[in-house]
């Protein structure tokens, strides 16, 4: 049989199982003129180079040579094949698809023992000798963040550092692929200047949808920042060294995405505990604050 010829019939097979014959399809092929012009008194002219098969209710243009068993096998094994592609497509199919993007960090809690040394300039919150110490590593533009500072930040302010349980201290971790996370990083450090730092945080936490220049100056003026002296500290970069600090300080502890947490027991220098990573549910972070509080339970904690 001719190369070409066997190709082009693996090609017609193929087609022929990736196709199933509806029932019109699947009755005899009447004869083409070419076909009836290629017979002389019921018997094929010399030289012809195919004829007509059934196969498998299919009728094709088989190449001489071959019979119908050897036709009917190679059908048959194309049809396995089909059918085995459709069965691995439909199973790939219903495995939902993970986001390759860090800033769709996973809700799930490493629990890693980590060892984080602490900067001068840190912005933090609650009582400095808060038995607990949790440090959020934050993007402004990160939609789990907001999700963690809507559903969790204002619980654990509440219950945890407005009673002086615990210190919250906030860090930077701007993506690479979140064009606007590095100016807001910025600009927050520039209104801590002001002593506004964790009102414009929150504002920009919240319109995280939006963090253009001019929408990061409209919300400077909404919080009472002095707009010039804002917009003089953010545009020569002044606190860009610490944002590259913060982002090293990251990188140490082996956190990339956003938003991840350290909880450990307040020290002077570092802080030695969990590296937690997501926008957990509130149980997470008692879970943790419990597991560094004294064994006596609320020794060191303020009653509510």
């Amino acid at each position: 049989m001719g190369r070409f010829a066997f190709m082009w019939l693996v090609c017609s097979l193929m087609l022929v199982a990736q196709n199933p014959p509806t029932k019109q399809d699947a009755a005899p092929a009447k004869a083409t003129p070419s076909a009836a012009a290629a017979k002389t008194d019921g018997k094929e002219k010399a030289g012809a180079v195919s004829k007509t098969v059934k196969a498998d209710a299919v009728t094709i243009n088989m190449p001489e040579g071959m019979t119908h068993d050897q036709a009917d096998a190679i059908l048959s094994e194309l049809r396995s094949i089909h059918q085995l592609l459709q069965t691995q497509a439909a199973k790939a199919a219903a495995v939902p698809a993970l986001s390759p993007s860090p800033a769709a960090t996973p809700a799930v809690a490493l629990n890693d023992k980590v060892h984080l040394k602490m900067t001068l300039g840190w912005h933090s919150m609650g009582r400095d000798d808060a038995p607990v110490t949790i440090v959020e590593f934050t993007d402004y533009q990160c939609p789990f963040c907001r999700k963690y500072h809507s559903e969790i930040f204002a619980q654990l302010k509440k219950n945890y550092i407005d009673t002086g349980k615990v210190r919250f201290v906030s860090l930077d971790l701007p993506l690479d692929f979140h064009p606007n996370a590095q100016r807001a990083a910025e600009a927050a450090w520039c209104a801590g200047e002001q002593n506004k730092y964790w009102e414009l945080r929150d504002t920009m936490i919240t319109n995280s949808s939006d963090l253009s220049k001019d929408a990061i100056a409209k919300y400077a003026q909404t919080d009472g920042l002095n707009l010039a002296s804002f917009q003089s500290c953010a545009d020569a970069e002044k606190y860009k060294a610490q944002i590259q600090q913060s982002i090293a300080d990251a990188g140490t502890i082996g956190i990339s995405g956003t938003p991840s947490f350290v909880i450990g027991k307040t020290a002077p220098d570092a802080i030695d505990g969990d590296r937690v990573v997501g926008a957990l549910p509130m149980a997470t972070f008692e879970n943790e604050i419990q597991k560094f509080t004294s064994p006596s339970g609320s020794g060191n904690q303020q009653k509510n």
